[in-house]
This record gives structure tokens, C-alpha cells and sequence, in this order.
């Protein structure tokens, strides 16, 4: 197997068991064949690309996690957080800001005085 379908299958095998899904209701949610996620996740085969975006689209995986895997050195929280924002308009994004900034400095006193 090589790295591109290695990173593939640990990527998707990541982000579906995060999402509490197995295999085969992943594959009923998106009406696509369990084989095809099964061999997304070992690693086999070259899914089509349907099966791939519909599939990343749904466990909203970032596509640079899979097509520029260590261009960044996120965590999985970090990209999840980074999807999502991208799904904000820019006043709902200005909306947040108020609302994310003290929760951030709150969590981050916590952290330091609990060292």
C-alpha cells in the first residue's frame, strides 16, 4: 500500500469512528456499498470520486488533510474547527468573535493556573 492510500484509510477511518459511525450505517447514510468504505479504509482501490467526496463532504474532513497531508501541523481539532468556520458567513464569523474571545482566554487562564 502506498503513503497516499495509507493517509487516505487513516483519515477516514478517524473521522467516521469520531462521528460514532460504523462502516456499514456510514454507507447507508451516504446509499453508497459498505465494500467501498471498506476499501477506503485498508487502504485498496481508487474510489470513484463521488464516493470520495460525498464521504469527506459528510464527515467533514478537510480536503487538505488528505491531498497535502503534513503541509500543516494541525491537530484534528484545530481542522474540524477550521471546517466548520468555513461554513460561516463573514457576519456570522463577526458574530462569534465576541463570543470565542473570552472563552479562550477563560479556557487558557484555567490551563495555566492548573500547572
Amino acid at each position: 500500500m502506498n503513503d497516499k492510500n495509507q493517509n487516505l484509510a487513516d483519515i477516514v477511518r478517524q473521522a467516521r469512528r469520531e462521528s460514532g459511525l460504523s462502516q456499514e450505517k456510514l454507507a447507508e447514510i451516504l446509499n453508497i456499498d459498505q465494500r467501498t468504505i471498506l476499501n477506503i479504509e485498508a487502504g485498496h482501490g481508487n474510489p470513484k470520486f463521488e464516493n470520495l467526496f460525498a464521504i469527506v463532504t459528510y464527515l467533514k474532513i478537510p480536503g487538505d488533510c488528505i491531498f497535502y497531508p503534513g503541509s500543516e501541523n494541525l491537530t484534528p481539532e484545530h481542522q474540524k474547527l477550521f471546517t466548520l468556520l468555513k461554513t460561516c458567513t463573514g457576519q456570522e464569523i463577526g458574530d462569534l468573535l465576541p463570543i470565542i474571545n473570552p472563552l479562550v482566554d477563560l479556557l487558557q487562564k484555567n490551563k495555566n493556573t492548573a500547572c
